[in-house]
């Protein structure tokens, strides 16, 4: 399985530019503002659970917004994008290429705006009993291949479309293929996690905000069935492995970082450009900071505090 073969449908919808000009359905009418109406999004699954406190808190600031969002594959939400007029804001890894900026440009007339919003990661977890703990990107690639000879299990959460299987292609594989006899699919990120409880051999891949927030009961419960493994760091000098967390994510210490991208396909000022907004400036970026991602548009500082002698005691 190769990168390209992951882009299949993108490059479909390509080849259909033609069509796509010609079948482009007009924009719908403008009922909505950017604090009031309703909206469907399209959303990659593996960013659930950050979305949703987003959502929540947008909607309680707005109380006359309603959005309703649905979680799928990321080449799906690509998809939306192109051929569903409703769909007018998807939430994704990536921005825009250059090629499909022109597509939309020569359909729509306009090009849709997109930006970086947060950095995130994919987490490398295993069982609870596993002391196998540390990782290398060689030996991960072994695994994906099965140049590795063992009995290991490596779960993704969809085999064809979602965007930990693509980035486990362009960052870990690099061109190799996968062992197909080795990789298993489930359906999303939940049973990733499920698995991985319920099995000592596996290895899941799943993005950070559905396991990396200590203040969420689910996910500190889950982390009695699972552990979050160290992957090799090439850049530290003080330590050679480290785990996803919000510091070793915003500084790159940790090497299986990505980011979290809006694509806004509004040419004026809808819900769409609302909660667009609302995600790149300060309560959405708090709230990325609070669900232990690192927000892109705000900046914070990472400091060293050296600790010396004992606690004065009362």
């Amino acid at each position: 399985m190769s990168k390209f073969l992951f882009y299949n449908t993108l490059l479909f919808l390509i080849s259909m530019v033609f069509l796509i000009g010609c079948n482009q359905k007009a924009e719908p009418a403008l009922h909505d503002t950017p604090t009031s109406g309703t909206i469907t999004i399209s959303v990659d699954e593996s960013f659930k659970p950050v979305i949703e406190a987003q959502i929540q808190v947008f909607e309680a600031t707005n109380p006359g917004t309603k959005i309703n969002a649905i979680y799928k594959p990321e080449a799906e939400c690509i998809k939306d994008l192109y051929f569903d007029s409703a769909t007018r804001l998807v939430i994704i890894t990536r921005g825009l290429t250059y090629i499909e900026a022109k597509i939309f440009g020569d359909s729509l007339a306009y090009v849709p705006r997109s930006d970086k919003v947060a950095n995130d990661a994919i987490a490398v977890i295993v069982n609870s009993k596993n002391n196998d703990t540390t990782f290398t990107l060689n030996d991960l690639q072994g695994q994906l291949t099965g140049l590795l000879k063992n009995n290991k299990k490596i779960v993704f959460d969809g085999m064809n479309a979602t965007s930990a299987i693509r980035f486990a292609i362009d960052s870990i594989l690099k061109g190799k293929p996968f062992d197909l006899d080795k990789v298993r699919a489930v359906k999303n990120s939940k049973e990733v996690l499920a698995f991985v409880a319920s099995d000592t051999a596996a290895i899941g891949f799943v993005g950070f905000s559905w396991i990396g927030n200590p203040e969420d009961t689910a996910q500190v419960n889950m982390l009695k069935k699972v552990k979050i493994a160290y992957v090799q760091c090439k850049v530290c000098v003080d330590s050679p492995f480290v785990k996803p967390t919000q510091a070793s994510i915003a500084n790159r210490r940790y090497p299986l970082t990505r980011g979290l991208y809006y694509i806004l396909k509004e040419n004026y000022s809808g819900l769409g450009s609302g909660f667009a907004s609302f995600l790149q400036y300060e309560r959405g970026q708090l709230i990325f900071r609070r669900s232990y991602l690192s927000p892109a548009q705000m900046s914070f500082k990472i400091r060293n505090v050296h600790l010396t002698g004992e606690a004065k005691k009362e």
